[in-house]
């Protein structure tokens, strides 16, 4: 009822950012850094996967698509095996099982041994996800991706600078200097996307974006060792999958809902007891603005230490 309108709206521009991201990480990073390998599998495995959902949803033509056993199934092994990758694999690999924690200056513990991948993995179905729940509205996912992937630019540039990172206490980790150049990469193709994106979109990322976004952001912050704070810098993120776990566990539990509608974006759009409500613009610019504070504050961890 909210957005019937929008029906017959192109989907599947998700295909246009993951080839943007690919082509330019491909023409500028170092082929010989295994970090900018695993963001890039993370990526594309579950931009994969969305692009299998969203060609069944629209052959078929029903909202169905790949069944949620299927898809966690699919989203555990892609997490699975970029959290070896990490883990174990990759130069960095000893540095990558420590556990900072934001406003802390000293590790929190020097090896997580077997829970490191458990929590990789956690990490990017969660993100995963949250940026899926919040692709419901024109351009909203998209400009929350944004100033996400900009505030891991420069966690990015941090890590692999050896006087910054000195300076600011952070890990230091020479192979993340090549990080910044996918998160620029993915900046750039948000902006361009979201030109199209904006409300009235003329184009949908569908799945196939919005996994990959996810996927991409949360291999982002593993890689610079700043995965913790994602919890604050993809705020918006997460008050979207909250809203729902909340609204389910709720309804369930009490027969009650919290929201008038979840995912949250969607409760500020239905009118409230009085009869007001915030129009779709209103939501989506307010939605940016938070997104856009959380970053900051994301950043402003590194000095506040």
């Amino acid at each position: 009822e909210l957005h019937g309108k929008k029906a017959g709206t192109p989907t599947m521009g998700g295909i246009l950012i993951l080839g943007s991201v690919v082509a330019a990480t491909l023409l500028w990073a170092k082929w010989d850094n295994l970090l900018v390998w695993t963001v890039l599998f993370t990526t594309v495995g579950l931009g994969l996967l969305g692009f299998w959902d969203d060609y069944l949803k629209i052959s078929k033509k029903n909202s169905k698509g790949v069944s949620a056993r299927v898809k966690l199934a699919w989203q555990s092994g892609v997490a699975v095996i970029a959290g070896i990758l990490f883990a174990y694999v990759s130069d960095a690999a000893p540095m990558m099982r420590e556990l900072h924690v934001p406003f802390i200056k000293d590790r929190v513990i020097a090896d997580m041994g077997l829970f490191t991948v458990p929590l990789f993995a956690l990490i990017i179905v969660g993100a995963s996800n949250a940026v899926n729940l919040t692709d419901g509205l024109d351009g909203l996912a998209t400009g929350c991706s944004l100033t996400t992937t900009l505030a891991y630019a420069g966690f990015g540039y941090v890590c692999g600078n050896a006087r910054y990172a000195g300076y600011l206490d952070v890990p230091h980790i020479t192979a993340a200097a090549e990080l910044p150049i996918i998160a620029m990469a993915l900046a750039g193709a948000c902006l361009g996307f979201l030109w199209f994106n904006a409300h009235p979109a003329r184009m949908f990322m569908g799945d196939t974006g919005s996994l990959a976004l996810g996927g991409c952001i949360a291999a982002l912050a593993i890689g610079c060792k700043q995965e913790i704070v994602l919890v604050l810098v993809g705020g918006v993120f997460v008050m979207e999958a909250m809203s729902v776990i909340l609204q389910v566990a709720s309804f369930k539990t009490r027969g009650k809902r919290i929201f008038r509608m979840a995912p949250v974006h969607h409760h500020f759009e239905l009118p409230d007891a009085k009869g007001q409500k915030w129009h779709e613009n209103q939501v989506i610019v307010r939605f940016w603005i938070l997104s856009l504070i959380f970053a900051l504050l994301g950043l402003a961890t590194l000095k506040i230490r």
